[in-house]
């Protein structure tokens, strides 16, 4: 799930990255929210869902398609900026957001976070942040320090903490905002909100991405892979995307081949920042038409 925000970010030093203790037993509340997480987990595998095979087959797509699938994905807001989870009324229709600069990942945990799932997941997020850049061409990778993108992962139990690191990256954070992160609903499996800076909105220059802890490590990893996909611009779900990881069906875990030509396409250089999806219409049908090996 991912939402878009715009509030101007204010750096604030790396030396005041906070480093959290070491990891302490889970509360009743987090055990049971994992318990939760591995049932749903089973049960979407029972029914032949989360799939990690990238695409077949049996899921054919046309160059018509995934320029169709780019203009939902990008130019339509599935919620309401300012809105917390509020959902638009049949979207609405915005502006192509990416990023200019340089995407420096920074993961950090929880304190109920155990050290061997810390070491697993930061290194299935730094391999993840390095071929989300092969597949852009654009400046992405993992940092220790001086991230702009920011991926904590955390439990139930790790609330101060997270309100604490936010406070932090963002000054002035609203109550709402807090709120989102640190009470967000069981549904909600993860969260990203990308930032545009105050010069031009819609030039991300920062995003902060929730995963949560208790999700087993297929559903917790398709969190990884949709949210900071998500945060680089590709910002809504479509019913119509298929293979895709973004499409509410859960059919797919892990990014597909039809997902990474969409990144490919909001990096082409062709497209450009604050484009509308009419201006961009004619790009985005050549782009998926040289992609798709499709004779011009």
């Amino acid at each position: 799930m991912g939402l878009k925000s715009s509030p101007t970010p204010q750096v604030r030093p790396a030396s005041l990255r906070v480093t959290p203790p070491a990891p302490v037993a889970p509360s009743a509340q987090s055990v049971d929210l994992a318990r939760y997480y591995n049932k749903v987990q089973s049960d979407l595998l029972t029914r032949g869902l989360l799939r990690t095979d990238g695409g077949g087959p049996d899921t054919p797509y046309s160059d018509d398609d995934l320029a169709r699938n780019f203009e939902n994905i990008v130019f339509f807001d599935e919620y309401s900026r300012g809105a917390g989870l509020s959902r638009t009324r049949g979207g609405q229709s915005g502006r192509l957001s990416r990023w200019s600069g340089p995407v420096r990942v920074g993961t950090e945990f929880g304190a109920a976070v155990p050290q061997e799932q810390r070491a697993r997941d930061k290194a299935q997020i730094d391999r993840y942040a390095e071929r989300l850049g092969r597949i852009t061409g654009h400046s992405i990778t993992p940092v220790r320090n001086g991230a702009n993108f920011h991926v904590f992962v955390v439990s139930e139990d790790d609330r101060d903490f997270l309100r604490g690191r936010l406070q932090q990256i963002v000054p002035g954070i609203g109550a709402a905002e807090l709120d989102l992160f640190t009470n967000l609903p069981r549904s909600y499996y993860c969260l990203v909100v990308a930032v545009s800076g105050s010069s031009n909105p819609n030039d991300y220059t920062r995003a902060i991405a929730l995963i949560r802890a208790e999700h087993p490590d297929l559903v917790r990893l398709s969190c990884v892979h949709e949210e900071l996909a998500q945060g680089l611009g590709l910002s809504n779900d479509s019913p119509s995307a298929r293979p895709s990881i973004f499409n509410d069906d859960d059919e797919f875990a892990l990014l597909t081949s039809h997902d990474e030509l969409l990144l490919k396409m909001l990096y082409d250089p062709r497209l450009k920042q604050g484009m509308t999806a009419d201006e961009a219409r004619p790009v985005v049908s050549l782009v998926a038409r040289e992609l798709m090996g499709q004779e011009l």
